[in-house]
């Protein structure tokens, strides 16, 4: 069922937990998706969110958290109990159990490992909070179907049920030998069509792709969409079988590095949303200000320095913002190119071939762009030849060393490990800035000689 939230819809249930209509709540809720009750939740006052959280079951409510904003969630969780806290992560998988638990303290972590009653599940929680941050390791389920390679067809598929209600989608079945490393995969479609009395190890497939505990979240990102995988396993150093990445913890991979490439781009330190307080917004935002600020008096200082070309040629500071502009915009499309490439992993070649091709595509760019410069200035605005000339060269110059620099830069950062959503920002348009500014007016020294 979708729920519509409205101002109407949520009034109401305001004052439904004002006169605490449990019975009236609890209908509301029963047929609605918990992405929608989350959505709702957000939207309330803390204490009716808490009300509700108390209120519905640990089934329900345990999917609601892995939904809500962290923000919301964390001041939840801080007015849970250990043992609620405990009884709601019980519902979940262990790799959202391992995220909601790793969000708590180091103490309220231990309490609340200590109240599952599920032992099995406690160790699993515990060996997830044990990897990396950002790993694969970190990232995994360790809810999966398993089954042994010498097994036959049918006491494969009796050992299988056992497994499957513990197991939300079964992707994949993973073959693994007596020393549980992986070996194989088999298909549903594989089971059912095969003989009763096949041994695993004559029909599993022995080609499967899989990712070390290790490997950064960002390349099983690549890897699974490469291959187009709605799930692959997890196996440690000795290939022994750990767990599996589903499709929608590499969507919230994709998610989060979008948002923080996107905001690393637009000048922001450090991750933010709207709803962050005016100090955390400050912090995220004013250092790349200052960084602005600081190349915008070079800028001034640089302009400074040739404080001759005022008196003798004045049209020449018609064109600095357009320089200047058309400098930063060149090293931005650039740049954006490069980080998309990187991103995906479809850059390929040599640099030689890039440094060529940037080259020759803001030669062309700029020779375009300067010829209706040069004639919209001598046709309707009347300047000199000698002006004219000044301004396209320093045009084509600018275009294409900013073309050369938004490349290379992103290039030089990835290679130093340096997220290179860094040189889309404010960083690439201020340096490009300040060189359109020293080139156009080094050009115009050389050619007009004041």
């Amino acid at each position: 069922m979708t729920l519509e939230i409205n101002d109407e819809f949520l009034d109401n249930l305001t004052e439904l937990i004002a006169i605490k209509s449990d019975k009236k709540i609890t209908a509301l809720f029963s047929e609605v998706h918990f992405a929608d009750i989350a959505e709702v939740l957000d939207e309330l006052d803390f204490d009716e969110a808490i009300y509700i959280i108390k209120l519905l079951d640990s089934e329900k409510t345990s999917e609601i958290l892995t939904e809500l904003d962290e923000d919301t969630r964390e001041k939840i969780l801080e007015n849970l109990s250990a043992q609620e806290i405990a009884d709601e992560v019980g519902e979940m998988d262990t790799d959202d159990a391992a995220d909601i638990i790793g969000e708590l303290s180091e103490e309220r972590q231990r309490r609340v490992i200590n109240a599952l009653e599920d032992d099995d599940l406690a160790a699993d929680i515990k060996e997830l909070l044990s990897y990396d941050d950002n790993t694969a390791g970190a990232l995994m389920a360790k809810e999966l179907v398993k089954v042994y390679e010498t097994w036959t067809v049918a006491g494969c598929m009796r050992r299988i049920r056992g497994q499957a209600k513990e197991v939300t989608r079964v992707h994949s079945i993973y073959v693994v030998d007596k020393e549980e490393k992986l070996v194989g995969r088999l298909s549903l479609k594989d089971l059912i069509t095969s003989k009763s009395d096949q041994k695993i190890a004559d029909i599993l497939k022995p080609t499967v792709d899989a990712v070390n505990v290790h490997e950064d979240d960002e390349e099983v990102a690549k890897i699974m969409a490469k291959y187009d995988l709605e799930a692959i396993p997890v196996v440690d150093d000795n290939n022994i079988l750990v767990g599996r990445i589903t499709i929608d913890d590499i969507v919230d991979v994709i998610r989060d590095e979008a948002d923080k490439d996107y905001q690393m781009a637009a000048g922001f330190s450090q991750d933010v949303e709207a709803n962050d307080t005016i100090w955390e917004l400050t912090k995220a935002r004013l250092p790349w200000l200052i960084l602005a600020l600081f190349g915008g008096f070079i800028s001034v200082s640089v302009l400074g320095s040739f404080d001759g070309a005022m008196d003798k040629y004045p049209e020449l500071f018609f064109f600095t913002p357009l320089i200047a502009a058309m400098a930063g915009n060149v090293g931005v499309q650039s740049s954006a190119i490069i980080v998309q490439g990187l991103a995906n992993d479809s850059l390929k070649g040599s640099l030689f071939k890039r440094l060529l091709k940037e080259i020759l595509q803001g030669l062309l760019n700029g020779f375009v762009l300067a010829a209706l410069l040069m004639s919209a200035g001598m046709l309707f605005l009347g300047f000199p030849l000698d002006l004219g000339i000044t301004v396209a060269a320093s045009l084509i110059s600018v275009i294409v060393i900013a073309s050369i620099i938004g490349t290379f830069i992103p290039i030089i950062l990835a290679k130093r490990g340096v997220d290179p959503a860094l040189a889309t920002g404010p960083f690439i348009t201020t340096s490009n800035d300040i060189l359109g500014i020293l080139i156009y007016f080094s050009i115009a020294k050389l050619v007009l000689g004041f």
